[in-house]
């Protein structure tokens, strides 16, 4: 157990945001919403997985939609609450505390406004080790749990509860709803106790985030030579490409973000081409032809100066950037976990072959 403070909450927001793999949200945004309710209300408590008792109630929370429309269509404060009572009474249950759904810019940071507000404790872990763009993308899926009753709310106060026969299914109906109120909604979704989050939830992931973010800020603070290796040593990161990008291609379809920016290389890849595609988050990256990573690992584009992680909607013409891969979390290497987010699913023909061993072939 120890309090989260306003300065810790801009090292796990930078680091979230490399784990978000290009989605996620702005964590610029995402980092206003934390450091207000925390300044209003006090720190917040993170507890370790193990410091939750089996019987109790655990309440992830999350923004739904395309993260772009925070820009215009702010968060208000009150759907924390709204979603907090919808879920008690529908229940039955208090809730013991709440945890992040996915990292990335404004997932990982929703949940700390949440807790700050209601004060209740933030429990140490999530449902996906990084981001993915559909709310089946969890390991709770794979450990046969449902997403539903899932509440949903939005800033106007307009609200609702699913109840689907599959996860799939939830993410379908809960997608048009999120349209329909204009393209981001924030949801209270697969509810458990704390006996099924010890077993499936990827644990310390706000841990890792505030390391990771503390080592980039580190680097850049520096300013030393060969930060470039400095950097995928903390990472543990295998690097890809590094280019200028030359193209960005995107389009929204369905509440999501989708697209390919091209890079023309630079530095040691010079006379090279590469490009990532994404849909929210990056899916794969192609260098001179060649797959050279796919999801479940992570694809996360930084900037190639200060390594500050560069989501996709913040991709734009002429910004020279380094793509690095990181290995997602053991349980997506499964089948089940490939059934749900291998390179297949998301429409990219090839089987899924592991970062480390493409990048050692």
């Amino acid at each position: 157990m120890r309090k989260i403070s306003k300065a810790e909450i801009n090292d796990i927001a930078l680091g979230a945001s490399l784990l978000g793999a290009g989605g996620g949200g702005d964590p610029y945004i995402g980092r206003l919403i934390a450091l207000d309710a925390i300044e209003e209300c006090g720190p917040v408590t993170l507890l370790s997985p193990d410091e939750v008792p089996d019987d109790a109630f655990i309440v992830p929370i999350a923004m739904m939609g395309t993260p772009t429309v925070l820009c215009e269509k702010a968060i208000n404060g009150g759907e924390y609450k709204a979603l907090a009572e919808m879920v008690e009474s529908y229940f039955k249950k208090k809730i013991f505390a709440f945890m992040p759904i996915e990292a990335g810019g404004v997932n990982s940071m929703l949940p700390f406004a949440a807790a700050a507000r209601l004060g209740l404790p933030l429990v140490d872990c999530d449902g996906m080790g990084r981001a993915f763009p559909e709310l089946q993308m969890v390991t709770f899926t794979i450990g046969g749990m449902s997403a539903t009753p899932m509440a949903l709310t939005d800033e106007k106060g307009n609200s609702c509860i699913f109840n689907t026969i599959t996860n799939k299914w939830t993410e379908e109906l809960a997608r048009a709803v999120t349209m329909a109120c204009g393209g981001s909604v924030s949801v209270s979704l697969y509810t458990m106790t704390g006996a099924q989050m010890k077993k499936y939830a990827v644990r310390d992931i706000v841990t890792r985030s505030e390391r990771l973010g503390k080592a980039l800020r580190l680097i850049k603070e520096a300013g030393q030579e060969d930060t470039e290796a400095k950097f995928l040593e903390i990472t543990e990161g295998f690097k890809l490409f590094k280019g200028k990008i030359v193209d960005v291609k995107r389009e929204v379809r369905g509440a999501f973000n989708f697209g390919t920016v091209v890079l023309e290389g630079i530095a040691e890849c010079k006379g090279r081409s590469a490009y990532v595609e994404f849909q929210n988050e990056n899916l794969s990256a192609v260098v001179d032809g060649k797959i050279v990573a796919t999801v479940p690992d992570l694809i996360c584009l930084v900037d190639s100066g200060t390594y500050t992680p560069v989501p996709t909607d913040a991709l734009k013409y002429g910004k020279r950037v380094l793509v690095v891969g990181l290995k997602c979390f053991e349980r997506w290497r499964t089948d089940e976990g490939l059934k749900l987010v291998g390179p297949r699913y998301f429409g990219i023909e090839t089987d899924y072959i592991p970062i480390e061993e493409r990048c050692k072939a």
